[in-house]
């Protein structure tokens, strides 16, 4: 559950959730959390890495600097992401149940090795069958683990997160975010029309056409103290 979790909660690749370690976990008693990593082990297979382990140890996608060969003066590269306290939950009673393992691992198999994506593909599937309707089987919804990053990439676009912080989260560019998730935030019309609403009339001013309390109809009021429209406030320039 934890480590499924990271990727929904907290916007993790799966290499990334292998590598993370009790270090990287800040899980107070109450309300919301941090996780921060530097590392991630995707496994690319004992063909393709120079010890002919499974798993490659390396930094985050995408960020060269600090990584092993490039430059070891180098700092490394971090991300830190607050989690809600239901990730914050999880991953306590993830910890009290199994420990840490070598390297202060919180995600291992029995022998102590990163997790394989074979294995959390295959619990995937099972999780799956047990919490969708046939209907929903034959869909594409959450057909795949990396679909949960998706998904928690949308809840905090939807939940109005800045696209910046919520690309600094997730570990790619702006760019990329609003490519890949242009058209997630949808079924929102009536939450954005109210706030563009709020924000022409702030301090609850009525609707065009409706004089404010207290002012007669066809009463012009006072003239603003700024001028947007040329950006010059009132009385500059005089002496």
């Amino acid at each position: 559950m934890a480590f499924y979790g990271c990727m929904y909660y907290a916007m993790m690749r799966p290499s990334e959730v292998a590598a993370l370690t009790r270090d990287g976990c800040y899980l107070p008693d109450n309300g919301w959390g941090y996780l921060t990593f530097a590392d991630a082990s995707p496994a690319a297979g004992r063909a393709f890495t120079d010890d002919s382990k499974v798993h490659e140890h390396r930094g985050l996608k995408g960020r060269t600097k600090g990584r092993p060969n490039i430059d070891p003066r180098a700092r490394r590269p971090t991300r830190k992401v607050p989690i809600p306290p239901e990730l914050v939950a999880l991953l306590r009673e993830h910890i009290a149940r199994f420990g840490p393992g070598p390297g202060g691992r919180l995600f291992r198999s029995e022998n102590g090795n990163p997790i394989q994506p074979s294995t959390y593909w295959r619990v995937w599937q099972k999780a799956r069958a047990m919490a969708l309707t046939p209907a929903q089987l034959a869909t594409p919804l959450l057909r795949r683990p990396y679909d949960l990053r998706h998904s928690g990439v949308t809840w905090r676009l939807n939940s109005s997160v800045p696209a910046t912080e919520v690309a600094a989260w997730a570990g790619h560019s702006v760019e990329v975010l609003m490519r890949v998730y242009a058209r997630c935030v949808v079924g929102l019309e009536d939450v954005w029309i109210a706030r563009m609403d709020a924000a022409l009339r702030p301090g609850g001013d009525p609707p065009q056409g409706q004089p404010p309390p207290g002012q007669a109809a066809g009463d012009p009021g006072q003239p603003p103290e700024r001028c947007e429209e040329d950006g010059n406030e009132k009385g500059e320039g005089r002496k």
